[in-house]
């Protein structure tokens, strides 16, 4: 299977199934010397782990991480880093049905198209675990990013019909409730639409915001390297994401060109800055200096307890009943994988960004 690696500079490869023995990643082109240990990597995974209320999977695991290369005496050496967490609490007989037929909403049917055979324990590399190897990674990335001033905030926007009233926003009640939302009405009434689509058998969408605070003017390439395109392929690379969007995003399409452009200005220290943000922090595929703004809308969490009707392997058509642990939501998990892709691909831009400019690379040689 290609395409289980992702950067150019600052490079990851995620491995390992649902039901495997365990899931990972190779972090390859760390610079040496980063102060970094398990606590920094388990910190970001205890985010998406499962477990952690109604409103997600009751699959039980720890998501302990372990540093398996490219660490000694707390820091980074510079060689690849390889991170693993095995996992522990798999019940693969509750999977046992599905190996004849194409759950719907699922990559069962792709699979089989694609190679003619299938893990069906836990979808495989499908599932949402194999995400486990981008949060490791995404700490790494967040990490350095820490270290230069840029910060990531990542929060559920809306979740189905319900979303947050910018006019509440609070970014300490994020990690309050359940939902991650940072309007504690908008919270409450989410959690309260979520338990109606439980007792319906049901599940539901939403949206995830990042906001991504410090990063220089200039980062990104014009062409086919422009970081709005990058960050695109980074979320929406994640298994449920089903749209993406950066600054005012689709809405531009209701705009005109009056009160969709951000005029410049000069502030008093006489930096350049921009008086909105419609574009999100992104101008001809680079970083403008404004915060870089960017929403991915995830669907629907596909394995639901409801009838649903399908197809097997035999060609008849049947009513299935999907058994499992399952979340109802994706949202709130989702949110830690969205800011790992997100530092993931601000990190490799920034590296590439080096040598762009001869004087950058005579300072740096000097």
């Amino acid at each position: 299977m290609a395409g289980s690696t992702f950067g150019n500079i600052f490079k990851i490869t995620t491995w390992g199934e649902s039901h495997g023995k365990g899931v990972g990643v190779v972090v390859d082109g760390c610079p040496a010397g980063l102060s970094l240990c398990e606590e920094d990597i388990q910190k970001f995974l205890n985010r998406r782990k499962p477990g952690q209320s109604k409103f997600t999977t009751p699959r039980k695991e720890d998501d302990s991480v372990e540093i398996l290369s490219g660490v000694f005496e707390g820091k980074t050496t510079g060689t690849p880093i390889s991170l693993v967490v095995y996992n522990k609490n798999q019940q693969s007989k509750d999977y046992s049905e599905i190996a004849s037929y194409y759950r719907p909403g699922h990559a069962d049917y792709t699979f089989d198209m694609k190679y003619g055979f299938r893990d069906y324990r836990g979808g495989g590399r499908s599932s949402g675990r194999e995400t486990i190897g981008r949060v490791a990674a995404g700490a790494i990335a967040v990490k350095i990013l820490d270290q230069l001033g840029i910060r990531l905030m990542t929060y559920s926007k809306s979740i189905g019909p319900i979303a947050c009233d910018p006019r509440h926003f609070d970014a300490e009640e994020i990690l309050k409730n359940p939902v991650y939302m940072p309007d504690a009405d908008a919270a409450e009434n989410a959690m309260a639409y979520l338990e109606a689509c439980i007792a319906e058998q049901n599940s539901s969408g939403g949206v995830v915001e990042c906001i991504i605070s410090g990063v220089p003017a200039g980062i990104g390439d014009p062409v086919f390297e422009k970081l709005n395109a990058n960050l695109a392929k980074a979320v929406m690379s994640i298994g449920a994401i089903k749209g993406f969007e950066i600054g005012d995003g689709f809405d531009v399409a209701k705009a005109t060109g009056k009160n969709n452009n951000d005029a410049f200005r000069i502030g008093a220290d006489g930096s350049v800055s921009k008086e909105t943000n419609h574009a999100g922090g992104i101008l001809g595929g680079m970083s403008d200096g404004s915060d870089i703004i960017l929403r991915a809308t995830i669907k629907p969490t596909p394995s639901i307890s409801a009838t649903q009707h399908t197809v097997n392997k035999s060609g008849e058509e049947i009513d299935i009943n999907i058994k499992g642990r399952h979340d109802p939501i994706i949202v709130p998990r989702a949110i830690v994988v969205v800011e790992s892709m997100a530092a993931i691909t601000i990190v490799d831009a920034m590296f590439a960004n080096m040598s762009a400019r001869m004087d950058s690379l005579k300072r740096f040689y000097k």
